[in-house]
């Protein structure tokens, strides 16, 4: 599995993935497991690459080392969260 940064995400239900050393590859909704609107801009995930008709693009997209997907209660990953989305505004 390759491993990126959600770069954007729309409400239209697709975005982009920053990868190291690459281009930022597309991912639609369909692609995170129902886990679309849980993926948060700056978090880190894995996926696997595809060759799309515009490029390559994104499947199985899953938060990296159970990030935001596989929160149970909303804890302390919801704090990190936040801080994370308060840095990035500023």
């Amino acid at each position: 599995m390759a491993t990126g940064t959600i770069k954007t995400k729309t409400d239209k239900g697709f975005g982009f993935i920053a990868v190291d050393g690459s281009a930022d590859v597309f991912f639609h909704h369909s692609a995170c497991n129902g886990q679309y609107d849980n993926l948060q801009i700056g978090e880190s995930v894995q996926f696997d690459i595809e060759d799309g008709p515009k490029g390559p693009k994104a499947s199985n997209v899953v938060a990296a080392k159970g990030g935001a997907t596989s929160k149970s209660s909303g804890g302390a990953s919801s704090d990190a969260d936040a801080e994370v989305q308060a840095d990035m505004a500023a």
